[in-house]
Order: structure tokens, then C-alpha cells, then sequence
């Protein structure tokens, strides 16, 4: 049973062209490095082609997972989302309350997800914490060094 994702246009857009790139120039690599090994004798003892060979598998496998995420994947219409609450997609400005300091994310799908530009996943601990609230409620968060708390300050949307 495969999980629904939520992307915007562009993630969506990027899981795309990284399934054909896989597909159009990687997997015409790996047989030709397969082609070229087996040339190159016996199969028993060639350590060029097993290597071949297992690069292919674990490139099928990563086709494989970006299709069924594909397959699965739904882009979310943002004009129907209710913007006083945090939703995936949501613009946040957190503040930590033990040291005060204030965070500035966007929630988005985990294959999103790149903390240096902001973009944090709705499966993380903060971004599940998170979900739901409304500005001004307090999210107690259980991290690994403990619970933070986090105060809600701003909700918006691109």
C-alpha cells in the first residue's frame, strides 16, 4: 500500500526530470558498461562485470521508487487550504522558546525536504509537531535531546 505525497508544481516538475535522466542517459550507461564487461571473457571471474551488474540493479531499484512516487504523487490546490492553520506547504515563523530564537520553513513532502534552503518535511519531528497549529499556540516537540517547545508567530502562503 503506497502513501499519498503532496508536491508543489516544481518538486513535482524535479522528481520528473530526474526519472527521465535516470531512464534516457543512466540506464543506457549501465548496459553499456555491462556490454563492455562481458566482452571482456570469462563471467565467473569478472569482478568488472559483477559490479556492472549490481550499478544496474540499484539503478532499476531508485526508476522503480521514483515511479510508484510519481504514481502516488498529487499536487495540492492551494486555494482550497485553509491558511489560519499549518499545513504542508505552509510558510512558518517559529520561536524557539527556551533561547528565543525565531525560524523562519516551509513544510513539504520529505523528497522536498533540504533544511539549507528552509524546506523542512511534514514527516520530520518538527514539521509533524507542527502540523495543525494556529498562530500563537505553543508545539511541544519531542527531539532527541528532549521536548522544545516552539511558539507559532506567522502562517503564510506563497
Amino acid at each position: 500500500m503506497s502513501k499519498v505525497s503532496y508536491y508543489t508544481p516544481e518538486g513535482l516538475q524535479k522528481l520528473r526530470d530526474e526519472l527521465n535522466y535516470l531512464k534516457d542517459v543512466e540506464r543506457p550507461k549501465a548496459s553499456n558498461a555491462i556490454g563492455e564487461a562481458r566482452d571482456k571473457g570469462d563471467l565467473s571471474e569478472n569482478a568488472e562485470y559483477d559490479a556492472a551488474k549490481e550499478a544496474q540493479g540499484l539503478l532499476e531499484l531508485r526508476i522503480s521508487k521514483l515511479e510508484e512516487t510519481l504514481a502516488n504523487a498529487r499536487i495540492i490546490d492551494e486555494s482550497q487550504l485553509d491558511t489560519s492553520k499549518i499545513l504542508i506547504h505552509s510558510n512558518v515563523v517559529i520561536k524557539n522558546q527556551a533561547n528565543g530564537k525565531e525560524m523562519t520553513y516551509k513544510l513539504v513532502a520529505q523528497s522536498e525536504a533540504d533544511l539549507r534552503s528552509g524546506k523542512i518535511s511534514v514527516d520530520s519531528p518538527i514539521g509533524k509537531g507542527l502540523l495543525g497549529k494556529k498562530v500563537g499556540d505553543i508545539a511541544e516537540i519531542q527531539v532527541p535531546n528532549g521536548v522544545v517547545k516552539f511558539e507559532v508567530l506567522e502562517i503564510s502562503r506563497d
